[in-house]
């Protein structure tokens, strides 16, 4: 996939292009089934697949004091788009400026000037522009004149009748169900970060810890103990033990939740070095505990539970 982060260096298309649009935060499975029907447009019409999307969430730049968390950062958006099989991708560097742009302006410039768009295609309820006053209805005007038609989708749902939206995703994963959240994106919930160094408590307890800064803008889930994978820089994927909190067994009061890895048979220096981890069952909630005894007989458990929730698991 072609990535466009500057729109003077627009694709050339001669035949134009099938474009979707959107936040496309956590590529969720609604989003991949909206991506789907871009693919089987573009195979009509004998053409490119375009996805336009933002360098950060519009919300924020528009209402930065409810802007919600994210499910990825910008380049592991940008994976998740190519993994779909789009051709291109252009992102709009997004500010008070682009903010203030009309819908209009908009069309002209990246859908029609970048992209040449043919068809157009967005979940029904898409709003962009001004105070959002761009819509499917105001798309579909602008492509009679423009020459590109326009689907707006109504989103997917389970058989619960729940749609697959990001802002649910968001919701279960604070509520620490990351096999739900797995559901929904298709994929386990991975984070990334930075190993650094900690105080060494896991080290003294038995279980050397990687403990990695994440993102604040990242959403994490509920404090509380998990399975999952760590992934190192070489790709290779680890079983983990991941604890996740605020560590009230020796702290009283902690501002921030840790994000704390134990990889499972593995020796290693792990510091300084990029990390990824995928949360994939919850194994309990965060307990204090009366003794460093008790923690750490709790945590020999942890390891074995996380040990059997992955077994026979492919990430």
């Amino acid at each position: 996939m072609e990535v466009i982060r500057d729109l003077r260096a627009c694709p050339r298309l001669d035949g134009g292009s099938v474009v979707t649009i959107g936040a496309y935060d956590g590529v969720h499975l609604g989003h991949r089934a909206l991506i789907g029907e871009v693919r089987q447009r573009a195979a009509q019409l004998d053409c490119a697949t375009a996805v336009v999307t933002f360098d950060r969430h519009p919300a924020t730049v528009v209402r930065p004091e409810s802007a919600p968390k994210l499910l990825t950062d910008l380049e592991q958006k940008l994976e998740l788009l190519a993994a779909t099989g789009l051709d291109h991708a252009v992102v709009v560097h997004f500010d008070l400026a682009r903010s203030e742009e009309s819908a209009e302006d908009f069309v002209h410039e990246v859908l029609v000037g970048c992209l040449g768009a043919r068809s157009v295609v967005v979940g029904h309820d898409f709003h962009f522009g001004h105070r959002r006053r761009g819509n499917v209805a105001l798309l579909q005007q602008m492509g009679g004149e423009l020459g590109f038609d326009v689907l707006g989708l109504r989103l997917i749902a389970d058989p619960g009748a729940d749609v697959y939206s990001s802002t649910r995703v968001r919701s279960v994963l604070l509520d620490g169900d990351v096999a739900q959240a797995s559901l929904l994106l298709g994929r386990a919930h991975e984070v990334r970060g930075r190993v650094v160094i900690g105080d060494r408590r896991g080290k003294e307890l038995g279980f050397p810890t990687a403990n990695i800064a994440v993102p604040g803008e990242i959403l994490l889930p509920a404090d509380g103990i998990y399975a999952g994978w760590y992934r190192t820089p070489d790709q290779q994927l680890h079983m983990t033990a991941i604890s996740l909190g605020r560590r009230p067994t020796f702290y009283e009061h902690s501002e921030s939740s840790l994000l704390e890895a134990y990889l499972l048979d593995f020796s290693g220096d792990l510091y300084g070095q990029p990390a990824a981890v995928q949360f994939v069952a919850r194994l309990r909630g965060e307990e204090r505990f009366d003794s460093v005894d008790d923690l750490k007989g709790q945590m020999r458990r942890d390891v074995e539970d996380a040990r059997r929730a992955l077994s026979g698991r492919h990430p």
